[in-house]
């Protein structure tokens, strides 16, 4: 069974938010973009829209979907992640289930320890081939 989850590419100029764990989280301290899992009757952009609410406090208008991928964690576990662009979005940021969350230069984005289905996406976007 694959976990299907959703997450946001929240674009800011060249600049994209990026979101801590807490040390009490799975994967404790690893970054990741915020999103989560899509709850059974919903589409990939309403669950992405849900959980922008309840992570960061804001309605967020989801963009067009910019990459899927599936990754395998060696404790078996499988995701597949749908990525979708967010530009624009009301209300002010607030970090409701982080330990951090950082507008992060793109090309900076590698410095940061994400998350191994990540990883992949995030040197995409670094190398300027995604985005």
């Amino acid at each position: 069974m694959i976990k299907q989850v959703v997450a946001a590419l929240m674009v800011r100029g060249e600049e994209i938010l990026c979101c801590q764990r807490t040390e009490y989280q799975a994967l404790p301290l690893k970054w990741e973009f915020p999103g989560g899992k899509i709850e059974p009757g919903e589409d990939p952009p309403q669950a992405l829209q849900r959980e922008l609410d309840e992570e960061l406090g804001i309605r967020a208008q989801i963009g067009s979907k910019v990459a899927q991928l599936q990754h395998r964690y060696q404790n078996g576990n499988a995701v597949e992640l749908h990525f979708f662009i967010v530009e624009q979005y009301e209300g002010e940021l607030q970090n409701r289930i982080f330990r951090e969350i950082r507008w992060v230069p793109r090309r900076e984005l590698p410095t940061l320890d994400f998350l191994d289905a990540d990883r992949t996406l995030v040197q995409r976007i670094a190398d300027g081939k995604l985005l």
